[in-house]
């Protein structure tokens, strides 16, 4: 099933994370074009039935832009903080610097299935005649605690369902999409976003940044300077074969500053640092993935085998000595999309009984108030 539901964020509690001015909807489709849609599959009971469930998994997908990225490529690039975790398509990236397909998030198993689905939706939206380069980035966070992920129960119509269902304006959080069984700091996770717009007088770009958040442990968990972890000490931590502070992240940064694709590898750099603001620390069995891309210069050549592309072609660039107010962007966004997700987080019951509790928000800002 799919869900555009809306749930309650930090700044509804009187949560506020740094100082700058998020968009209209403080999400990732703050960025004029990005859309994002999600299938969400709930269902099933009690012990584990590998094949059966019970399922708590899903799928999201960001589309750069409101055009085909199939025929119209972005600059992009990508930073892993620590690398036990998979997004498709890098080695391209790493070669060219281009995006050019949606973005896909779902749980370890089913990255096959959603690429090749990707792959699916490409060749069909093409002219007759003309051929595909389907080096489709698809990322990866671990669901196995809550969800019967062996069974592998995300299949290509669900993807093409969520990419049909993606759109502008406020996204869904929390236990949604990619993010239906993920578990974040000892609580239940899943998918937050949130957007930051920069002054005029550095450029008034938009940064936003989406994050699928199944990381971190307990006793680290910090939100705006302040270590909240150790007082839920009361609420259980769910039962898991992982050690503690196992998982991952993988966000997903979206800006329209005129960015090359070294600059958007410095970008997603930085959202490791929000990571790290509210206590992640890249351990070891974690996989801390961060993908960026650039709106600008969308007149870039075709990403098709039969392209023709000129000889020369021109792009702007902003000056890397004007790209410090960015960097703070990624930083707070990431930050705030990670306690976004946690407070959307409402507490689910998966396979083997296991529960993972959410965040109670209201407890959450009374402590921050009060420290």
């Amino acid at each position: 099933m799919t869900t555009g539901r809306t749930t309650v964020r930090a700044r509804d509690l009187g949560i506020v994370i740094g100082d700058g001015t998020p968009g209209p909807y403080n999400a990732i489709t703050d960025v004029t074009g990005v859309r994002v849609g999600h299938t969400t599959l709930v269902h099933g009971d009690g012990p584990r039935v590998v094949g059966a469930g019970p399922v708590r998994t899903g799928v999201t997908v960001v589309l750069p832009h409101e055009g085909s990225a199939f025929d119209e490529p972005v600059y992009a690039s990508y930073h892993w903080l620590n690398g036990n975790g998979e997004i498709t398509g890098l080695a391209y990236l790493a070669e060219f610097g281009i995006l050019g397909s949606p973005i896909g998030l779902t749980n370890t198993a089913s990255v096959g299935t959603v690429r090749d689905a990707l792959v699916e939706i490409e060749v069909a939206s093409l002219a007759k005649g003309r051929y595909a380069w389907s080096l489709t980035v698809v990322g990866e966070t671990w669901d196995g605690t809550l969800n019967d992920i062996d069974g592998q129960h995300v299949w290509p119509e669900h993807v093409r369902t969520a990419y049909a269902a993606a759109s502008g304006g406020p996204v869904a959080e929390g236990a949604v999409g990619g993010g239906t069984g993920m578990i974040c700091h000892g609580f239940k996770g899943g998918i937050g976003t949130a957007s930051r717009v920069l002054q005029e007088q550095h450029g008034g770009y938009t940064v936003g940044v989406l994050v699928q958040a199944n990381h971190g442990s307990r006793r680290r968990l910090t939100v705006n300077g302040v270590r909240v972890g150790p007082s839920f000490a009361d609420v259980p931590i769910p039962v898991s074969p992982a050690p503690e502070g196992a998982g991952s992240i993988i966000g997903i940064i979206a800006t329209d500053a005129p960015l090359l694709p070294h600059q958007c590898r410095r970008l997603a750099q930085r959202a490791g640092l929000g990571v790290a603001r509210t206590g992640g620390a890249g351990e070891n069995s974690s996989g801390d993935g961060f993908l960026c891309f650039s709106t600008a210069n969308r007149e870039l050549p075709a990403n098709t085998v039969d392209a023709d592309p000129p000889l020369t072609y021109q792009v702007t660039v902003l000056a890397d000595e004007h790209i410090d107010p960015l960097f703070y962007a990624v930083i707070e966004a990431t930050e705030e999309a990670i306690v976004n997700a946690l407070v959307a987080g409402e507490t689910m019951t998966g396979a083997d009984g296991v529960t993972a509790h959410g965040l109670d928000g209201e407890r959450l800002a009374a402590l921050l108030r009060n420290s």
